[in-house]
């Protein structure tokens, strides 16, 4: 297996015996194999498109089968099988489509007529052969772009499939998937062609969260600032991880009246801000902090835990029992939900001890998405004119369990007490806890929501920006990305596109940029690797460290 696509990634390189996250290297082969399949898929796509052929189906599975790719999201071999052959019998459903209506079929790209093999060892062993979905005889320069595209996409496909389930597409994100696949498949692509389509997958990234901004707000209002306790209430219980808020919703309708409390963790946290949500009394807490800490925090859980769409570490025996899953989280042995008829977790959640007593631990406030912040804009104008609030600190992005993250929690604590800090994604779990205050009733430390609310993070800039009559770039906002996954390289590349410097990205620079790719990122757009607390904020602040 060659695998590097997340920040923990071994010695910096690539997971090439067994993944850090757990994966197999059965698994990666499945998953290089699916990327190929889906590469012939967007080819067919492509040029069923020019010719005015849109299939729905194509798109929606193009994003579910990406999506189940990225790091720590479905390591079930099966899935992986069903998948497949999926996907080809999709691509030879285009095919006889463009070829009825005069469009090109003979791509000579090894993808457009690949034949998954009869069993699921076959399976494996073709994606062994066929390794990653770039191109390995290009220059190290075009292989890095590729792959940076790549990652991209898969973000912006997990992005499209949370919108997708709500009910808000734009058919020009899934074009683009399909285009940027099978460009690699065209080998006369130059080094700036790849940078653009990297920079055009940052383009399309917005448009996509976007679309998952309205498919929550529209489902379930626009967050409202709330208190969530961090402690407990007597009584049975089920704990709910991931990002997926229609799976809450619906669990939340089905445990109404029976009894049982139900609790967040890791990214749902911001789940008690939607009023749509937040209705449900039995909706009570928030339990651990992020899905890094599941192995320690699971197993003390009394109850049953539902993952949803989510970073699933791989489950111990001693509390597999207890561990559902629905849409795109498989693990051997984790039993999966069908068509949110959660009545096999209801039923483990009532069979559980559940909470022997009421636990008071304190709470954290969540819920401040950007209409939450443009309803004080005037306030915080007004702060800043003043000089009562001089800097804003975005620290954002992912968790991981690497070390060096403590690096987040120390470059919180010392932001100078005239800052605001905002923040979103699972990397807030190393600080969401602390008690920073406020600047005359504003709070210091505000939660924007899950890294699937980063288009909430991205318009409150650009409304300060419009406020103060600048770009985003002469802002008093400092931006601090922890990256994991490659949802955060979506992101990131969403913030190259809107053209935004000075970004600082740690704990470690991804291994997949070549030092040429680095470079023209470096001058194009000041990124630059964390170091320390004090030497970054004496930098940012100009001041000696």
């Amino acid at each position: 297996m060659f695998c590097n696509q997340c920040e923990q990634t071994a010695r910096g390189f690539a997971c090439t015996v067994a993944g850090v996250c757990g994966k197999t290297p059965e698994v990666s082969a499945l998953q290089d194999l699916l990327l190929h399949a889906v590469k012939g898929l967007s080819l067919f796509a492509v040029e069923g498109r020019r010719l005015g052929i849109v299939d729905p189906e194509v798109n929606g599975f193009t994003v579910k089968a990406i999506f189940s790719t990225l790091t720590n999201v479905d390591f079930d071999p099966e899935r992986f099988d069903a998948l497949i052959r999926r996907g080809v019998e999709l691509r030879e459903r285009m095919r006889e489509k463009v070829a009825q209506a005069g469009g090109k079929v003979d791509f000579a790209d090894p993808a457009a007529t690949f034949q998954p093999a009869p069993d699921l060892k076959g399976l494996i062993k073709q994606g062994e052969s066929m390794g990653l979905v770039i191109d390995r005889q290009a220059n190290e320069d075009i292989q890095s772009l590729q792959t940076i595209l790549v990652y991209g996409i898969k973000g912006v496909s997990a992005y499209a499939d949370h919108a997708r389930i709500l009910g808000q597409e734009d058919d020009k994100v899934f074009a683009f998937i399909h285009e940027g696949l099978a460009a690699l498949t065209n080998k006369e692509l130059t080094k700036d062609d790849w940078l653009k389509l990297v920079l055009k997958c940052g383009e399309i990234n917005l448009r996509t969260l976007e679309l998952l901004d309205k498919a929550n707000t529209d489902a379930f209002g626009h967050p409202v600032p709330t208190e969530v306790p961090l402690g407990h209430k007597k009584g049975k219980c089920i704990l709910v991880s991931g990002h997926d808020l229609k799976d809450l919703s619906d669990l939340l309708e089905q445990t109404g009246g029976k009894g049982i409390y139900v609790y967040t963790h890791g990214e749902m946290l911001p789940a008690h801000g939607y009023p749509g949500l937040k209705k449900h009394k039995h909706l009570y807490g928030h339990f651990g902090t992020a899905w890094q800490n599941q192995k320690k925090e699971f197993p003390s859980f009394p109850g049953a835990i539902l993952m949803t769409t989510n970073c699933l570490q791989e489950p111990q025996e001693s509390y597999l029992n207890n561990i559902f899953s629905t849409g795109l989280v498989g693990w051997p042995g984790v039993r999966h939900v069908e068509n949110d008829q959660f009545g096999p977790v209801i039923e483990k959640a009532l069979e559980m001890p559940g909470f022997p007593s009421d636990e008071d631990k304190g709470t954290v406030m969540v819920g401040f998405g950007r209409n939450a912040l443009f309803g004080v804009s005037e306030k915080i104008i007004d702060l800043v004119k003043r000089g009562a609030i001089k800097h804003f600190f975005l620290v954002a992005g992912c968790d991981g369990a690497k070390p060096g993250r403590n690096y987040f929690t120390e470059f919180v604590q010392k932001v100078p007490r005239d800052s605001v800090v905002l923040t979103l994604a699972c990397g807030k779990f190393r600080f969401f806890d602390l008690k920073l205050g406020d600047i005359e009733g504003i709070p210091r430390l505000i939660d924007i929501g899950q890294c699937n609310d980063a288009y909430s993070a991205i318009q409150i800039a650009l409304a300060l920006a419009k406020a103060f009559n600048c770009e985003v770039n002469d802002l008093p906002l400092h931006i601090v990305l922890s990256w994991y996954e490659q949802k955060a390289v979506a992101i990131l590349l969403t913030l190259l596109y809107l053209g935004i410097k000075d970004i600082r990205l740690g704990p470690s620079l991804p291994a997949f940029i070549s030092p040429n790719v680095l470079d023209v990122l470096v001058r194009n757009f000041n990124i630059k690797p964390i170091s320390t607390p004090d030497e970054d904020l004496a930098a940012i602040l100009n001041k000696p460290a």
